[in-house]
């Protein structure tokens, strides 16, 4: 063979292709390679932003709450099962314990009702004539996530679920608006688009993630980050049970002003009477 003719072996071909070959946005493996982070975390952020700009959402409203906070229905189912296995094994602590527990998520299972009745009244008030104002968002879980989904979607109005990645698998509930159905990887891109076009943050009764949530929300309003949004807690007495806010202050940890950060609220229409007002917009 003379010199600078190329060996016809050597010619890429179906059986002999490396992944070389593949474009560079064709290439999953390459594409999941640490050095391309910055590259997905940019995709990220802003594949959500296109869809939700096609989708006309000028404004949402975020809802947190625990996933554990079932319907009224199906926490009494709960507490039903719980008595029953704890009465086989009247010794069993756990068993026990897991009744107590059932117990205090009946208690709680009202703010389901409140969230559901939340999403459906400010998706009626502000999703008419093709506006899609004050979108409910959620982290698009069970619990009183799904609550706020569902009142969105029990008047035909969009919903937007903002799922995350984790070991164990998390699905969307139903609620949502499909098109309006997200899932990150990063915890980071997810809070970002969660306060992106946020008016309001709605914390109901939760655990490490919604406290994660309003604290970040509470710190970017404290420190300027952040001015138009305002955060309503819903169950005084639980969140004043969770949380001494007097303790933060005698100890020179917070302001007095900053107890001004956040407002409670134990219904949907307190919720949102508190809502409108800080933004200017008509209650009904």
């Amino acid at each position: 063979m003379s010199q600078g003719t190329a060996d016809p072996s050597s010619n890429p071909t179906s059986d002999n292709l490396s992944s070389s070959y593949i474009p560079a946005e064709k290439d999953i493996e390459f594409l999941q390679r640490d050095e391309l982070r910055s590259v997905r975390i940019g995709l990220e952020l802003l594949k959500p932003e296109l869809i939700q700009k096609e989708e006309h959402i000028r404004s949402t409203i975020v809802v947190f709450g625990s996933a554990r906070l079932h319907e009224p229905t199906v926490a009494k189912q709960a507490l039903h099962i719980a008595e029953e296995e704890a009465a086989k094994s009247p010794g069993d602590r756990i068993r026990q314990q897991q009744v107590s527990i059932a117990k205090r998520r009946l208690e709680l299972a009202k703010y389901y009702d409140v969230a559901r009745e939340f999403g459906r009244l400010v998706s009626s008030i502000c999703q008419i004539d093709g506006h899609c104002h004050y979108v409910i968002v959620t982290g698009g879980g069970p619990g009183i996530m799904e609550g706020a989904n569902r009142g969105a979607a029990d008047v035909n109005a969009k919903s937007i679920g903002l799922n995350i990645t984790l070991p164990h698998e998390q699905r969307p509930n139903p609620y949502i608006t499909p098109r309006l159905s997200f899932q990150f990887h990063y915890f980071a891109i997810r809070k970002m688009h969660f306060l992106i076009r946020a008016k309001a943050l709605v914390a109901f009764p939760g655990g490490f993630g919604t406290v994660d949530e309003l604290f970040e929300t509470l710190t970017l309003l404290q420190t300027g980050k952040i001015e138009s949004l305002i955060v309503v807690l819903i169950g005084r007495d639980f969140w004043e049970r969770l949380i001494n806010w007097q303790l933060l202050v005698e100890y020179g940890l917070i302001t007095q002003t900053d107890l001004r950060l956040f407002h409670y609220a134990e219904t949907a229409q307190e919720a949102w009477d508190l809502i409108a007002r800080h933004n200017g917009v008509p209650t009904a």
